[in-house]
């Protein structure tokens, strides 16, 4: 597969582990990722973690900001085949008919089930048991060209977003290696997707990110492990917007309202939901590094906590 020339898009690090295999497989003659942004407090300008890969292996980075007025630069490249996973934008229809072996894409979800930019996140918030990955040819229209094959992985109740994506990633790569030959000599299967079967996975929003406490503790554990680290889930405590990363379900229900700090131990806050508690043993406070409860009870005062309540 060396001799098939290659434009790979893609942004995230779940993209990378793609990326990594098709420059050990193939000859990708140029990377295409979204615009370098400004991280941290200090808003230093940072390239995605494609584009750093793409750099450190002397391959030709474009950044587009919008890729519908400026594919002629990938053209030009004159590629064999496009791989797309977790690029961010939808790719013209101009594009996706111009290369011999299409526009191939690797999706994070099982499809037709959960369509759309964030498949990982939704099943997890939606507490699915198993989760997967589609190798697929990219049409016109959002996560709706044929299937080529997949891959199914069961989650555990307590599989955060970075968990999964990190095995999904490999997931993918490994798919995709070893689909591309029957790509290349265009044997490879094309299941058409059923429409009655399929969901969607919009791109989360400020709004989804904060927690509800009136909810079950296993819709409140569900959304805090689907959004741990990225982007974060986070309540309201004493008009500070606080993260919470990793939490348990607990069987006690003390009589308080949801939101309540019902008890501390030395690494655990409790809250009460709808029905049950749940445990929170790692958050971030505005202007800190995410951190271990025990590190944030440090210098704090325990018993003027309890009875705070979460927003």
């Amino acid at each position: 597969m060396k001799d098939k020339r290659v434009i790979f898009m893609g942004t995230p690090n779940y993209s990378v582990p793609v990326l990594n295999m098709l420059i050990e497989n193939t000859d990708v003659i140029g990377v295409v990722t979204q615009p370098d942004k400004e991280v941290g407090r200090k808003k230093i300008l940072t390239p995605s973690p494609i584009k750093q890969v793409a750099i450190d292996n002397n391959i030709k980075v474009l950044t587009p900001k919008k890729l519908r007025d400026s594919y002629q630069d990938i053209l030009d490249l004159k590629p064999d085949i496009i791989i797309t996973c977790a690029y961010g934008q939808i790719l013209p229809e101009e594009l996706i008919n111009a290369v011999e072996y299409k526009v191939v894409n690797v999706h994070a979800s099982l499809l037709p089930k959960y369509r759309g930019g964030a498949p990982i996140h939704r099943a997890l918030i939606n507490g699915e048991q198993e989760m997967g990955v589609t190798i697929m040819f990219t049409d016109k229209n959002l996560d709706s060209g044929d299937i080529i094959e997949k891959e199914s992985l069961k989650v555990d109740i307590n599989d955060t977003y970075d968990i999964v994506s990190e095995k999904m990633s490999i997931m993918g790569a490994d798919l995709l290696k070893e689909v591309l030959p029957s790509i290349f000599d265009k044997t490879c299967k094309r299941e058409i997707q059923n429409e009655k079967d399929v969901s969607y996975a919009p791109i989360i929003t400020r709004e989804d990110e904060h927690i509800d406490f009136n909810k079950t503790s296993i819709e409140v554990h569900n959304k805090i492990r689907g959004l741990s680290s990225i982007p974060g889930a986070y309540a309201i405590l004493n008009n500070q917007n606080i993260k919470l990363f990793i939490s348990t379900i607990e069987n006690t229900k003390e009589g308080s309202v949801p939101g309540m700090i019902t008890r501390i131990t030395k690494d655990t806050i409790y809250i009460s939901c709808k029905d049950k508690e749940i445990g929170i043993m790692k958050l971030q406070v505005p202007g800190k590094k995410p951190m271990l409860v025990r590190d944030y009870l440090n210098g704090i005062n325990k018993e003027e906590l309890i009875n705070k309540r979460f927003n």
